[in-house]
């Protein structure tokens, strides 16, 4: 197995090192300076120059506001994922198979427990709202992986939208996201079989992409569910404003991937790892070791409430302590990626915008691996500072 350079980035942004765990240890960041201001020219402007375009340019630059960081919900038990379904706030618990709806004032009440099979990684995963205002879980049975959609306030058993997922104790993947395009989109896990992230027949190591009732679009590029192979282990799905979707993925023991997602493309896993360069095999936008990464969710923000952060990938790390922000531009590398919150809030989950446009990060401090603090686990939420 070859282990691939890290990208080179593209250019240097100011570095904040706040002080924020992997499924399979806490290196600190050091806050680079801000760049220099550039020295300003005396010199008068030529007759033919509008002294006004800069201050357009100036004003055309977002506006930052002060980030606050808040408590949503404290005293879960290994929250995986939340989704809004109209107004209301649904949250799934991994070992317990409970999901939850979240009240405004950060109570929850239980809405129904899912049969689980929690060993290990698997249990009750992802969730999404879809297009026919039914909510959309994926959950690991005695038997498989599978993709269930139900209406949360009915009795009637959930539907299966996708099953024969393989199943294990760990890389399971499970995170579910619905596209631009309306279509459901399901990250896996090679479920400890390396050479099924190869095989075009089985459902493990992929990225899937299904119509809502689970058929295969006409536009998929083999003409059965699989969008994307050669995946060790996909918890995080982010699109941006114009489609891309971006997947981390975690490595072995060294280079935990971002990738950005095409269809039909090879990942290269378990043949090469990180950026190898190797033909047949698509490398990823952004590597990084496990001690500081170990990435689960993901979000881009869009039309988000942080406008000194609007286009960027935020990521979830489990091991590393820590949410990344990875500035982007048309889809690659915009800038030196920020480490936030750096061991202040322990192993990070998931991060996904909300209704407001805040960020709202889930911690996993219970879920065997971590090391738990009063209140946890927690729902954070990233936002304008009030007052």
């Amino acid at each position: 197995m070859r282990t691939r350079s890290i990208l080179a980035l593209l250019t240097a942004a100011a570095l904040v090192a706040a002080c924020a765990a992997d499924d399979d240890p806490d290196l600190p960041a050091a806050p680079p300076e801000d760049a220099p201001d550039e020295v300003p020219d005396d010199t008068e402007p030529a007759p033919d120059e509008d002294p006004d375009d800069d201050a357009d340019a100036v004003d055309e630059q977002p506006d930052e506001v002060t980030v606050a960081v808040t408590d949503v919900a404290t005293d879960l038990d290994a929250p995986w994922d939340v989704a809004w379904l109209g107004d209301r706030v649904l949250l799934t618990e991994r070992d317990s198979g409970r999901l939850l709806e979240l009240a405004d004032d950060g109570s929850t009440r239980e809405v129904r427990t899912f049969e689980v099979d929690s060993t290990g990684e698997g249990g009750l995963l992802g969730i999404a709202a879809g297009p026919d205002d039914l909510l959309y879980v994926y959950l690991t049975t005695s038997s498989d992986n599978r993709v269930v959609r139900l209406d949360p306030d009915a009795d009637a058993e959930p539907e299966v939208v996708l099953d024969g997922i393989p199943a294990a104790a760990t890389h399971n993947g499970g995170r579910i996201a619905f596209g631009p395009d309306g279509m459901l989109y399901v990250a896996t896990g090679d479920a400890q079989d390396q050479p099924a992230a190869q095989d075009p027949d089985s459902l493990a190591g992929k990225i899937l992409r299904v119509t809502p009732g689970g058929g295969v679009p006409d536009d998929n590029p083999t003409g059965d569910e699989v969008w994307s192979l050669g995946h060790r282990n996909v918890q995080g799905l982010a699109f941006d404003t114009d489609g891309r979707l971006f997947a981390p993925e975690f490595g072995p023991d060294v280079d935990d991937e971002i990738n950005l997602i095409e269809p039909g493309a090879n990942y290269g896993w378990p043949e090469v790892t990180g950026e190898a360069g190797v033909e047949g095999f698509t490398d990823p936008l952004l590597v990084r070791q496990p001690a500081e990464a170990s990435w689960s969710g993901g979000a881009v923000l869009v039309d988000g409430a942080i406008p000194q952060w609007e286009g960027d990938l935020f990521v979830a790390a489990l091991r590393g302590e820590r949410l990344w922000r990875v500035p982007l531009a048309d889809g690659a590398l915009d800038g030196e990626p920020e480490e936030l919150y750096v061991g202040e809030h322990g192993r990070l989950r998931e991060v996904m915008q909300a209704p407001d446009g805040s960020l709202w990060v889930l911690t996993n401090n219970r879920d065997g691996r971590g090391s738990p603090r009063d209140g946890d686990d927690r729902i954070l939420r990233i936002g304008p500072a009030s007052g």
